[in-house]
């Protein structure tokens, strides 16, 4: 048993995102063998697994730090605002250029603050869902152990690329579509700035997540080719948002605030994969 909570003290990264794919993808193998009629992805998979290794790794010591994550509150007022507006803002500008180009956006119609505000209430407290399920995993326990020994951008890339990957089975069979995932791997870039700017909160890349699925695309009620394009204009909000961080916030990359990082007794000075 010492031998194993040894390794996995030395290999935390790896055990992590080995147990939030197994999870949210466990019943895969049960659907291509044709035992369960559809995939059922588990959007918890990444809050589950930094629960299971930080029991296993790091005990009470370890809930305390990523705890403190997880409720950090005490940021200023204005990145309140860049965690709920600006998911908003890439939307609206992603939509309103395929408005310009001619797309009709019945869905604006229908919208209203009360329903708006019901779906913000709802997925912010549902485990089951992408914010809760996913920010306390992977912008609480991951990046922080990332960026022990890497600057934020490298850091970012390769969460973008894990990240991207674990939403595969949408694509495959939830009907996600494919641009999702580069989308997914872009915009990573602006939760890793988020995080770190915010001295490793939580909560604020939970507003974000929140934010951003709260008014999507599909808010406007796009059809067809529109819908394809919408998804593709989208994609090239996000990346020009990515790059203004970095062309204008350039010391927010180069290296993450300590209480962004997983330092402590815990953490190692070795690349923890």
């Amino acid at each position: 048993m010492r031998r194993s909570t040894g390794w996995l003290k030395h290999h935390r990264l790896l055990a992590f995102f080995v147990l939030t794919y197994a999870i949210s993808w466990a019943s895969w193998p049960a659907y291509a063998s044709g035992l369960i009629p559809r995939m059922e992805f588990l959007p918890v998979g990444p809050l589950a697994a930094a629960i299971i290794v930080i029991a296993l790794a790091e005990g009470r010591a370890g809930f305390r730090t990523w705890g403190r994550r997880l409720v950090r509150w005490r940021v200023g007022w204005v990145w309140y605002a860049v965690a709920l507006l600006l998911p908003a803002v890439l939307v609206l500008a992603a939509g309103l250029i395929t408005m310009a180009l001619g797309a009709s956006a019945p869905g604006l119609a229908q919208l209203t603050w009360g329903g708006l505000l019901t779906v913000f209430a709802v997925r912010l407290v549902n485990p089951l869902d992408g914010p809760l399920g996913e920010e306390p995993g992977f912008r609480g326990y991951a990046l922080p152990l990332l960026q022990v020994s890497r600057p934020p951008l490298v850091s970012a890339a390769i969460l973008g690329v894990l990240v991207a990957l674990w939403h595969l089975p949408l694509v495959l069979f939830s009907g996600l579509s494919l641009i999702g995932l580069p989308t997914t791997f872009a915009i990573t870039f602006l939760y890793v700035w988020l995080f770190n700017r915010t001295g490793g909160s939580v909560l604020l890349t939970l507003l974000f997540h929140n934010s951003q699925g709260t008014f999507t695309m599909g808010s406007f009620g796009f059809t067809g080719a529109e819908a394809t394009r919408v998804e593709l204009i989208y994609f090239v909000v996000v990346v020009l948002a990515v790059l203004a961080t970095v062309a204008l916030d350039r010391g927010a990359w180069r290296k993450a605030p300590r209480r962004a990082t997983a330092v402590g007794a815990f953490s190692l000075r070795k690349r923890p994969l």
